[in-house]
């Protein structure tokens, strides 16, 4: 760029700034250079160089200068002198410098810039105000911005550069020496890039700060005026808004992953209406949800002798369960002593990491038996024993699905399964959990709950079970699952699979006795106001009530018979009909309860030739079945009457088949099939009666009738036969060989097959009676017939 018109001026030495052409500044006169610098130009042409000085020095100026019209001059209310002055051009300093009085003079080039506009200062210049005008946004100064579009000089452009606080005095001395003008602004393009990216950084630094230090001040500050808009809308709920829900989920000791939906769900809460039917919806969830007990845990008592001590305090007999359940202490016991909390442990030691996650508890005991032989006490003394909580979860009669996974959150009145019912009932995690009546489940079109208890019954599974209605995982390894039932063959196949079943067949007479003196009559003294004292019954008294008045594997029949007498004993004390203490011997029971109910048939039922006695199982535990056969002339046939199944018609068809082929082995006179029908009967027809258990007893009927020899009236026989005449094995020994007893039979004839299992026959039942065991019809036949 060319200089010219050479000239003199007084200097004005700039200690902390710098003036550009353009610029109108006021400039405080503290030095007396600068003060008779002014001077000197007000009495001259009123023309002044504003110099930079450069660093400390006094003496050091910058090259380049800055000519100014000096436009007003004054004290300022300090006193301090002041120049108002106005940038002109730029000026070369020269060399010489000269003084008059207290002024210095220096001679200047004038720097002139070309009148015209390159091509590429106007696309920098562009440059400069889209970046400048962004910067100037962001802080706000936007009138500024505007301003800046009435510069279209590109020299002058790039000087609006020193107004910038943020350049500092070492760039806009820089700027003032450059004077190219292309030059100067891509300089003062590149020095405002800088600016804005340092802006840009700073303020995303800021506004990330500020996200994560003011969120919780935010959401409070957003929740409060949510509440008040709500309070003008009329929706605000009385009971409490997502605000308790937040304090509680604060101390709710749930998995992570239950944690994070139930802060969606709160969300959803917050943007919903009070007015919508969905509110009410998400606050049943959220109520269900926080009432279940996460992560509290009863303190399991593990001691085996002690356990042992409750189980034999509440129960008597029922020997085979109370070991069960003691082993399973015993092997919980072990494995905590050894850190061993899961099956996993053990696995990963012996063969490494295994693959399927395996539950805590491990064991699905199944109580089969009749009613009335304490299945469902015998639970609540295991979770006595074992320091639990415990709860009874119905099963009879449930059809619906529903009832264990729970309903969708979709359907109105939708509701969470029992499980989860009962674990909020429990109040704990591992609570026992007695599944009663699992033989009485149902199916229908809304589904098998069956199926559903597969998931909760698995112990490979449990831990991750889903409730149809929570939707979230439980972890139900730690339960304790007991179920009842009172037939095995009715609980569906793959449920029993999971199942570990124990029997309880029911109780001898002398095991009915002792619960009736320990248990039964100190429970009905209580509920009949009664004290100990004032009703005596003696051991005698109550065999005679066990005898004659119930026949029935259970105790529920001799608890209420209990009951019956200790409430006439009760009115005649209240009436002071007699007077404490009322003392009830074996010749007072019949006064007390009447009549006797029960009494031995089977000789009267046996005198006649083609009557046997067959034992049997039903829902009720064991039981003594008279089968009737009888002959008739008439075509050749068979009828078949008491409300028999299929399995016992077919044993009949196969006992007459039997018979008519074996006639002459039987000794059975030749005419005995010719033009003859025969008549089978089970008394008791409004029962329904059916199982594989009937043929022996059939058969030995027919050929007692066709014989004409009486069936001993002291045996009871079981067993089924085949069409050779061979005797299978059945089930349910030990409650059939009781009935029997109860029934006041002394000798029982069983399959041979069959004999280990009188091994489960209590040792005072088998003392008193005579077992025969057969292979062959004629072998019953032998031990059955009147010589």
């Amino acid at each position: 760029m060319a200089t010219l018109e050479t000239s003199t001026l007084p200097l004005v030495p700039l200690n902390a700034g710098v003036v550009l052409p353009g610029m109108i500044v006021t400039l405080a006169l503290e030095t007396p250079e600068a003060r008779a610098g002014v001077d000197a130009a007000r009495n001259s042409n009123g023309l002044v160089v504003l110099v930079p000085r450069l660093g400390d020095s006094v003496t050091t100026y910058a090259r380049v200068g800055t000519v100014a019209r000096v436009e007003n001059a004054g004290e300022m209310p300090d006193g301090q002198r002041a120049a108002m002055v106005r940038g002109l051009h730029r000026a070369v300093i020269g060399a010489g410098v000269a003084s008059t009085g207290e002024a210095l003079l220096v001679s200047l080039e004038r720097a002139e810039e070309p009148h015209g506009t390159t091509e590429r200062a106007g696309e920098l210049a562009r440059e400069y105000r889209v970046v400048v005008e962004s910067i100037l946004e962001q802080r706000g100064a936007r009138r500024f911005a505007e301003l800046l579009h009435g510069v279209t000089d590109p020299g002058a452009v790039a000087d609006t550069a020193g107004y910038w606080p943020d350049l500092s005095m070492e760039r806009k001395i820089e700027l003032l020496e450059t004077l190219d003008i292309e030059q100067r602004l891509e300089k003062a393009v590149r020095w405002v890039r800088d600016m804005l990216g340092e802006l840009e950084l700073k303020e995303r630094i800021r506004t990330d700060v500020a996200e994560g230090m003011e969120k919780t001040q935010r959401e409070f500050l957003l929740r409060q005026q949510m509440a008040a808009i709500r309070k003008e809308l009329g929706e605000l709920d009385e009971s409490g808004g997502s605000d308790d829900y937040r304090q509680r989920l604060e101390s709710l000791a749930a998995p992570e992953a239950v944690r994070t939906t139930v802060e969606k769900e709160i969300d959803r809460l917050e943007r919903t209406s009070e007015q919508s039917p969905e509110s009410g919806w998400i606050r049943t969830w959220l109520d269900t949800v926080f009432e279940l007990p996460w992560g509290h845990q009863s303190d399991d008592r593990l001691e085996v002798n002690d356990a042992r001590a409750v189980l034999d305090a509440d129960h008597t007999g029922l020997n085979d369960v109370k070991d069960r359940i003691v082993e399973y202490l015993a092997v919980r016991k072990l494995r905590d002593e050894r850190r061993l909390d899961t099956l996993d442990q053990i696995d990963d030691t012996v063969n490494g990491p295994s693959v399927t996650r395996r539950g805590t508890g491990g064991m699905i005991l199944a109580l089969v038996g009749p009613p009335g032989v304490g299945k469902t006490s015998l639970g609540e003394s295991v979770a006595r024993a074992m320091g639990r909580r415990f709860v009874r979860v119905a099963l009879g009669g449930v059809r619906d699905e529903a009832e264990i996974r729970g309903h969708r959150r979709t359907y109105v009145g939708a509701m969470p399964g029992r499980i989860v019912r009962a674990l909020k009932e429990a109040g704990t995690m591992n609570p026992v959990v007695l599944l009663d009546e699992v033989d009485k489940i149902g199916a229908d079109w809304r589904g098998d709950p069956s199926s559903a208890l597969l998931e909760v019954l698995d112990p490979a599974q449990n831990h991750t079970f889903r409730d149809h209605y929570l939707d979230v995982d439980l972890d139900l390894s730690n339960v304790l699952f007991l179920a009842t039932a009172n037939m095995a063959e009715q609980i569906p196949g793959p449920l029993y699979d999971r199942m570990e079943v124990v029997n309880l067949d029911g109780y001898t007479e002398a095991e009915k006795v002792d619960i009736a003196r320990d248990h039964l009559l100190a429970r009905q003294l209580r509920a009949n106001g009664l004290t100990p004292d004032e009703v005596v019954i003696s051991d005698e008294a109550l065999s005679v009530i066990v005898a004659d008045y119930t026949r029935e594997a259970g105790v529920r029949s001799l608890e209420r018979q209990l009951g019956k007498l200790l409430r006439k004993a009760a009115t005649k004390l209240a009436s002071h009909e007699a007077v404490a203490p009322v003392v009830v011997n074996p010749e007072d029971v019949g006064s007390w309860l009447g009549r006797a109910r029960f009494h031995s048939e089977v000789a009267e039922r046996t005198s006649v030739p083609g009557v046997a006695t067959g034992l049997a199982v039903t829902g009720a535990g064991g039981d003594v079945l008279f089968v009737e056969a009888t002959g008739m002339p008439g075509q050749s046939g068979l009828t078949i009457t008491g409300q028999l199944g299929d399995v016992m018609k077919e044993s009949a068809e196969i006992a007459l088949s039997y018979v008519r082929s074996h006639a002459s082995a039987l000794e059975l006179p030749e005419d005995a099939f010719q033009d003859r029908r025969f008549h089978v009967h089970v008394p008791a027809g409004a029962v329904p009666k059916d199982g594989p258990s009937a043929g022996v007893t059939m058969t030995t009927a027919l050929v007692s009738l066709l014989s004409n020899r009486a069936i001993r009236p002291e045996v009871g026989m079981t067993g089924e036969i085949t069409l050779q005449g061979k005797v299978l094995p059945i089930g349910g020994v030990k409650q059939k060989v009781l009935a029997a007893h109860r029934a006041g039979l002394t000798e029982v004839i069983l399959p041979s097959r069959n004999g280990p299992d009188l091994d489960d026959v209590p040792e005072t039942v088998r003392e008193q009676m005579t077992f025969h065991l057969a292979s062959d019809i004629s072998q019953v036949l032998a031990h059955a017939l009147v010589a």
